[in-house]
């Protein structure tokens, strides 16, 4: 749901009750943020695993180099941004990137994106077609991360 879709939603959202409009307003409002955080945290994992993928492969001695760039990286970032990028999770990044290649190129309006935490438990399956149909069932289907786990 775009802006102007959801703008326009709340406003349709009209009764007599003050109490219930406003919490028809304030429950669309946090999910359409949910949203937004979730698709703008997939991107990010997304672009860093393209990013280091990038950095990775023009290495000389590629493993070697990769896990060099990686420990130092995941050792910068967390120094300016906290937890979260740890050695472990930036190769989730490179990984996500590597079997989801084409995620922004596919989908349309970026309404087909899963969590992050979907992504995670897609990452462990070693099949492509198997991921592929986990991926698709989970969005058609609206599956949580537990019914996918």
């Amino acid at each position: 749901m775009d802006s102007n879709a959801l703008q326009k939603f709340i406003t349709d959202a009209h009764s007599d009750i003050l109490l219930d409009d406003a919490k028809h307003i304030i429950d669309v409002t946090r999910e359409y943020a949910f949203r937004a955080i979730n698709v703008a945290m997939v991107q990010r994992n997304w672009l860093l695993g393209k990013r280091i993928a990038g950095e990775t492969l023009n290495g000389e001695d590629r493993a070697e180099y990769g896990t060099q760039v990686i420990k130092a990286l995941s050792k910068q970032l967390t120094s300016l941004y906290g937890s979260g990028f740890t050695k472990s999770n930036l190769y989730q990044f490179v990984q996500f990137y590597k079997l989801f290649p084409n995620i922004f190129h596919t989908l349309c309006g970026k309404s087909g994106i899963l969590s992050w935490s979907h992504y995670r438990l897609l990452l462990r399956v070693n099949n492509d077609d198997a991921r592929e149909w986990y991926a698709q069932e989970a969005l058609s289907q609206n599956w949580s991360v537990r019914t996918l786990g």
